[in-house]
């Protein structure tokens, strides 16, 4: 038996099935999965925020930390026995680290203290709930401001930023320096851009 027409066989049935209940027609994978390249620190927090609040949008949380399959739930299990939990040693080992705010060029981690990024999804998961839509807590003022992402915007950005972006986010210095480099006429998504990460 010829394993690539195996493969051929028991993908049609699996498209077949899958494009029935999704009512839609085509390649099985084309248009079910989105990505969007991240261009910097801001722009990747937006997202982890954005994924580790996902069960409390979706009701299936109260809060970040009791939502199951989540980074910020094994972020802070981990963090909880920690001597220093915002040293990159003592954090979570499958995870990518938190290195602080480092004066390193290029840090071994993310830029950010886990301490930061902890009381980030916190506050921002308390916007999400419906007797606190959209209150931004002052406490995310500092915070956000490391990450020169406007309070008002950050609202926003944690509820909606899959539909926001369709290919890159970041700056508008690195979105037209990507699309520059990869020979681009037009730039994708450059006034979303500039509003959400000036």
């Amino acid at each position: 038996m010829d394993i690539s027409w195996f493969m051929r066989v028991l993908n049609e049935g699996i498209a077949r099935q899958a494009n029935a209940e999704d009512e839609c027609t085509g390649r099985f994978w084309e248009g079910r999965f989105k990505s969007q390249a991240l261009l910097d620190d801001a722009a990747l927090i937006a997202c982890m925020a954005y994924v580790d609040l996902n069960p409390v949008r979706a009701k299936m949380a109260n809060k970040a930390e009791t939502s199951a399959h989540t980074s910020i739930k094994k972020r802070l299990h981990k963090a909880q026995t920690a001597h220093n939990p915002n040293h990159p040693q003592q954090q979570h080992k499958t995870l990518m680290p938190f290195a602080g705010n480092p004066r390193k060029e290029m840090p071994k981690g993310i830029s950010f203290k886990l301490t930061d990024y902890i009381e980030l999804v916190d506050l921002s998961g308390r916007i999400i709930r419906e007797d606190k839509k959209g209150c931004i807590d002052p406490a995310l003022s500092p915070i956000l401001q490391r990450l020169n992402i406007e309070a008002k915007h950050w609202a926003y950005l944690i509820n909606n930023f899959e539909s926001q972006f369709k290919s890159f986010v970041g700056t508008a210095y690195k979105l037209k320096q990507v699309c520059r480099s990869l020979g681009y006429q037009r730039i994708p998504g450059i006034r979303g851009c500039e509003t959400y990460f000036p």
